[in-house]
């Protein structure tokens, strides 16, 4: 037995999904976050948020083998309150963290403008998927990453497997295992944004993997938690548009 179903969330929101959101609207140059990215907490919607994904998971919970999360803080939260009572089989794997953005790292759009306009060039040169930030990752560093934990997740000997990550990371495992190209996958990622606390749901067919839902929040709306948008990867997006950081 494999696992024929994949289950993809992003962390509830966190403090520096806030942060970045208002530092973007104000027009400052740097999210005013102290702290390290992975060290960044759930914010209390983002607690609510995990709390009402734990609801869901109680009707999910059987078949899944295993947890895998990533490594930082929000993430890793999301996880433990959305499994309370009942701890499972847990996997920390820092393959599954969000992108690093090196000497961008946050930076506003504006912050990036004023303060590294070259690297605004270069990524307008190579294009959103291959441009890699001084000391930080493009997405394709990601997606690189991501290939080699897919295996050992989807070799599990159970029906489903559930991965509590970062918005980046559930785009591209989505991505991949539709095998699109790079401008499909931007298109993609443009199109639909990952929310908060969303459930994504990839069930493995006879000619591949389909996407069944992609970043829902019924369960949510259904539990009466705050639905938050905060795009923690937003250079996927129109050009002009930068990723800040602190998904």
């Amino acid at each position: 037995m494999v696992v024929t179903t994949l289950w993809l969330v992003r962390h509830g929101e966190s403090v520096g999904n806030v942060a970045a959101t208002r530092a973007e609207r104000v027009g400052l140059d740097r999210v005013p976050v102290e702290m390290r990215d992975a060290d960044v907490p759930l914010s209390a919607t983002g607690e609510q948020q995990a709390r009402a994904l734990g609801r869901w998971l109680e009707d999910e919970r059987e078949g899944i083998g295993a947890f895998w999360v990533s490594p930082y803080l929000r993430a890793r939260q999301t996880l433990e309150i959305a499994m309370g009572a009942r701890p499972g089989p847990v996997v920390i794997d820092e393959r599954l963290r969000d992108r690093e953005l090196g000497i961008l790292d946050l930076l506003t759009a504006r912050g990036v403008a004023r303060l590294h306009p070259e690297e605004a060039e270069r990524r307008r040169h190579l294009g959103k998927f291959y441009h890699r930030p001084p000391g930080g990752e493009s997405w394709a560093d990601v997606a690189l990453r991501l290939r080699s934990v897919l295996p050992e997740v989807l070799g599990q000997e159970s029906p489903s497997a559930l991965i509590v990550a970062h918005d980046a990371v559930v785009t591209l495992i989505a991505t991949l295992l539709l095998n699109m190209p790079e401008e499909q996958l931007l298109e993609f990622a443009a199109a639909n944004p990952v929310l908060n606390a969303s459930v994504t749901r990839l069930d493995r067919a006879d000619a591949g993997w389909e996407v069944s839902a992609f970043a829902d929040v019924s369960h949510l709306r259904e539990e009466g938690a705050d639905v938050t948008v905060h795009q923690g990867t937003p250079d996927v997006q129109e050009e002009g548009d930068h990723d800040a950081g602190t998904d």
